[in-house]
């Protein structure tokens, strides 16, 4: 069974309330609950039933639901930290020729039309470093993708505090990258 971690160290983040916080730290809570429930139930039943195999395909839904807020909420930092010189900054360069363009890539793939994800991700084939849109947690991840950082663009995420204003949103996001943990993630 999976536990619940707690992120509640991050209450006080500059750019979040603390409303909108706790309640997106319910909604993982939910998630959590939800993929040991779904574990138990297909324990029970087993997947070769019609209600089973329906168990399996909500499961990673449920499951990436949790997994995805782990990451999201472990890389971000309570407080600002400038992105230091490493292998993370030295290879987002080398494949976007600069910084500056990776970063406008992350924030334009955040304000595309839509709810979902933006992950940095890492091709551990090729070392390739991919800014992708994972719609509805279950659709659109990269098949041997390790994620690097994860920014949750679903309107639970922002709307308390934003409105609609989802860039105003990404602008407090991205200061408060925790960049070691997002480079501890590189393989």
């Amino acid at each position: 069974m999976y536990e619940k971690k707690d992120f509640s160290g991050l209450l006080g983040t500059s750019g979040f309330s603390d409303a909108l916080l706790s309640d997106h730290f319910m909604l993982y809570e939910g998630y959590v609950k939800n993929t040991n429930g779904l574990l138990e139930k297909l324990a029970s039943i087993g997947a070769g039933t019609p209600e089973g195999a329906e168990i399996r395909r909500r499961f990673g839904w449920e499951w990436n639901g949790m997994r995805l807020h782990e990451l999201y909420f472990g890389n971000i930092r309570k407080e600002h930290v400038e992105f230091q010189d490493g292998p993370l900054k030295d290879r987002l360069i080398r494949e976007y020729d600069s910084l500056d363009t990776w970063e406008k890539d992350f924030r334009a793939t955040g304000a595309m039309r839509g709810i979902g994800w933006v992950i940095l991700s890492e091709d551990k084939e090729t070392g390739g470093l991919l800014n992708t849109w994972v719609n509805e947690h279950a659709s659109g991840h990269l098949a041997g993708g390790t994620p690097l950082l994860v920014m949750d663009v679903f309107e639970h995420a922002y709307i308390r505090d934003y409105g609609i204003k989802r860039a105003d949103y990404i602008d407090a996001f991205m200061r408060t990258i925790d960049w070691d943990i997002v480079e501890s993630r590189l393989s």
